[in-house]
């Protein structure tokens, strides 16, 4: 679908070349987007203020819209926390200044979800996010992601400035990262799962006990979610990217054993942590500010994700 807003916008997007930016400049371009900028980290770390400035140089973008990130599972936050804090901080915040400073038109920020409070009512509401802490493992990455919002607000209420502050959901579908060193859980089981199916394994262990919940959203309704709120949305207000679907880790395992065909059994490692108790958000306002809705059904996402790793792994 071709939309008037995109056909003469230069676009830059961070992380363009990620699991999620791919799908971004794919539907950019399906929007009529001519002029698409992808920073690759190879040529410019975002960490560096010199690379930042050699970046817009280069792109000279109308509006950036910054997904880039260090990130990764419990694991990963738990051995790395001031990586990711100082990474998703320096990036963010002199993005965001510099595209003030250049009169780029708008900057849109991407957070995440572990920037809510540990225990927040489920569903989670937007204006619930500053009644307390984030859940500990990953509390320097989400903490830093939400600097950008006070960010994209101060800058907004002291100069005017249009920067606007998306918190997606976790992420799943074809392209995942199934990298067992860094992976989420969706692409860690799938892959678990079949590794132990070709090997004949009895069991596949799951961290934690089963009990917390979580909400995924299909990676192409999130770019949609992302694209619709860059065109629609200029407002202070942060907003949810979601599905509206929440699952415990225990069903979503054993979804995951039922659609990739393992015949072992699943063991809960309570030894383990579980991270946050609930995950679930209140995706209300994305509809009503900006008309998203995600489409994707949840089984159906997960299948496309198994036959694409099965596809594409390298063995």
């Amino acid at each position: 679908m071709i939309s008037e807003f995109w056909k003469d916008k230069r676009v830059c997007v961070t992380g363009g070349a990620g699991f999620l930016g791919k799908y971004i400049v794919e539907k950019l371009k399906k929007h009529g987007a001519k002029d698409i900028f992808v920073p690759l980290i190879e040529y410019y770390n975002l960490t560096e203020i010199e690379d930042i400035h050699r970046m817009y140089d280069d792109s000279d973008p109308d509006i950036v819209i910054h997904l880039a990130a260090s990130v990764g599972g419990i694991g990963a936050n738990l051995a790395h926390p001031a990586d990711f804090f100082y990474d998703n901080l320096m990036m963010g915040v002199q993005l965001i200044h510099q595209a003030w400073k250049r009169q780029i038109k708008k900057f849109v920020a991407l957070g995440t979800i572990c920037a809510y409070p540990k225990f927040t009512p489920v569903p989670f509401k937007e204006e619930n996010l500053w009644n307390g802490y984030p859940e500990e493992t990953n509390a320097p990455y989400g903490l830093a992601k939400k600097m950008l919002l006070v960010q994209a607000q101060a800058y907004r209420q002291q100069y005017g400035y249009n920067a606007i502050f998306l918190l997606p959901v976790n992420l799943y579908g074809p392209g995942d990262n199934f990298n067992p060193n860094s992976s989420h859980v969706i692409p860690a089981l799938i892959r678990k799962c079949i590794e132990a199916k070709e090997k004949g394994e009895d069991e596949v262990v799951v961290w934690g006990d089963g009990t917390p919940t979580r909400e995924f959203i299909y990676v192409e309704d999130a770019a949609e979610g992302i694209l619709l709120a860059s065109e629609k949305y200029n407002g202070s207000e942060p907003v949810n990217i979601g599905s509206g679907y929440e699952i415990s880790i225990k069903d979503l395992a054993e979804l995951i054993v039922e659609l990739t065909g393992y015949q072992g059994d699943l063991v809960l490692d309570k030894s383990k942590p579980n991270g946050q108790p609930r995950r679930g958000l209140d995706v209300s306002r994305a509809e009503e500010y900006f008309g998203f809705r995600a489409k994707m059904e949840f089984k159906e996402g997960l299948k496309r994700t198994i036959d694409w790793y099965v596809q594409n792994r390298q063995r």
